[in-house]
């Protein structure tokens, strides 16, 4: 039994769940997300916990359960508190602004570059080193942090480039001295 799988979702108050075959709608206080799941699952309501159950014990299947059940459980979180990722932009003359709904980054390019935010992304810039990027689709956060990083990700000498918050950048020693 997938060790994933067979714990059930809890589902907050504040949160409802429609299943319809194998469509599934969260909604929440922040939105609502849709998902349609394979057919090898199937998604259940059982006194204020979702549960997601397998059809048989196939390889296939028993990777699907575990998955099925890691992005219902995502769909509940993102509705009901959301997600964020955090980015940091490093370097001289490196900066970020909002333009907008818009992000206006300046990298070291001879021309700043604008990145466009998709529907359900909201960008904040605390400072001008640092990216908060929020939205209800976790998969959405993630891929949309990974596009800014590669705009200008960082170099291995000096460390200069946009990177995640947090993330460890392994140096490389530059060109040896007399």
């Amino acid at each position: 039994m997938s060790r994933i799988g067979k714990m059930p979702v809890p589902v907050p108050s504040g949160v409802s769940i429609d299943i319809d075959g194998q469509s599934v709608k969260v909604k929440g206080p922040r939105g609502e997300l849709n998902r349609d799941f394979h057919e090898r699952v199937s998604i259940s309501l059982d006194e204020g916990d979702a549960i997601v159950e397998r059809a048989d014990d196939t390889r296939e299947s028993r990777a699907l359960h575990g998955l099925s059940r890691a992005l219902l459980a995502n769909m509940v979180e993102g509705v009901s508190e959301g997600f964020k990722r955090e980015l940091e932009v490093v370097g001289v003359g490196y900066r970020a602004a909002l333009k907008g709904r818009d992000l206006e980054m300046q990298l070291g390019f001879s021309h700043p570059v604008n990145f466009s935010a998709p529907d359900g992304i909201t960008f904040e810039v605390p400072e001008a080193t640092k990216i908060v990027i929020t939205g209800i689709d976790k998969e959405l956060v993630g891929q949309v942090a990974a596009n800014i990083r590669k705009i200008r990700p960082p170099e291995p000498y000096k460390g200069k480039g946009v990177r995640y918050s947090g993330e460890h950048i392994r140096r490389k020693a530059g060109k040896a001295g007399r």
